[in-house]
C-alpha cells in the first residue's frame, strides 16, 4: 500500500503540474510560480502525513483518527500560513484566482490522502 500511496501522490503532483503548464500558456490571470510551489508543498505534506499516520496505525483505531485529523490540520495550517505570506508579499498585486486555486489543490490532496489512508486502514484489519 505504501507504493500505491506514493504513486498516487506523485501522479496527482504530475497531473497538477501539467494542468498548470497548460494554464500558463492560455491565461496569465494566475501566478503559476506560486501555484507550482503550493503544489510541491502539498505533495511533500501529503507524503509526510502518510508517514505520520502509518506510524500511528499500528496502535488503536483512535490513533489512526488522531493521525488523519492531525495531518489534515497540519496541511490546513500550512496552507493558511502560505496564503498569508502570499498576501503580505503581494499586497498591490493579489490575484484571488490564485488563492482559490491553491485551496483547490489543498482539497485535491486532502481528498486523495483521506481516501487512500482509510482504504489502507481497512486492509490492515
Amino acid at each position: 500500500m505504501k507504493r500505491q500511496f506514493i504513486t498516487v501522490t506523485l501522479l496527482i503532483f504530475v497531473i497538477i503540474c501539467a494542468v498548470l503548464f497548460i494554464l500558463n500558456t492560455y491565461t496569465h490571470q494566475l501566478n503559476i510560480i506560486v501555484l507550482a510551489s503550493g503544489n510541491l508543498i502539498m505533495a511533500l505534506l501529503t507524503i509526510s502525513a502518510y508517514l505520520i499516520v502509518n506510524k500511528q496505525m499500528k496502535g488503536s483505531p483512535a490513533a489512526f483518527v488522531r493521525g488523519v485529523s492531525g495531518s489534515a490540520l497540519l496541511k490546513l495550517m500550512v496552507c493558511m500560513l502560505a496564503t498569508l505570506i502570499y498576501v503580505a508579499l503581494n499586497r498591490s498585486n493579489i490575484q484571488k484566482s490564485t488563492i482559490f486555486a491553491l485551496f483547490g489543490i489543498y482539497i485535491i490532496y486532502a481528498t486523495a490522502e483521506t481516501l487512500l489512508l482509510s482504504k489502507m486502514a481497512r486492509q490492515g484489519k
